[in-house]
């Protein structure tokens, strides 16, 4: 890796947590892994977004082709979207983490249940736990 290489921030390149024999849920190093993850994943987020204002300021230009402003246009619009829904990201991995802190993390916001370190580690911010998701979707297909 070179100097001007950033590293590998990805919430997805953690170590699984190796769950001890007899453990509380969601104890001091259950918090700290997440928290671990959610911090990198919302590193990751915000270089993204550096970037692209970089790119936008740089690649920037008042092309005489029609053709070329429209891709140019074209290209911007989408990653401006893209950085919408990270934004989005962002304000949940900032809620998941205000989560940890009040000791609410890990813990189903509809019934209280345990959400799970396996399904955390998948989806970090995930608020519900597997059954009331499910259920959560099963009413969003009915409704429409």
């Amino acid at each position: 890796m070179t100097d001007t290489a950033k590293p590998n921030t990805s919430p997805f390149s953690f170590t699984p947590y190796v769950e001890k024999e007899g453990e509380e849920y969601m104890n001091e190093d259950h918090l700290k892994h997440f928290e671990k993850i959610l911090g990198n994943w919302k590193a990751e987020l915000m270089h993204e977004v550096d970037r692209t204002v970089h790119h936008m300021q740089d690649d920037a230009a008042n092309f005489p082709d029609p053709n070329d402003r429209a891709t140019q246009e074209s290209e911007f619009s989408l990653e401006l979207r893209t950085r919408d829904r990270e934004r989005r990201l962002i304000k949940k991995i900032d809620e998941s983490l205000k989560a940890i802190e009040s000791g609410d993390y890990g813990f189903c916001e509809s019934c209280g249940i345990d959400i799970g370190i396996r399904r955390l580690e998948a989806r970090p911010t995930a608020t519900l736990c597997i059954d009331c998701k499910t259920l959560d979707e099963i009413r969003e297909k009915q409704m429409g």
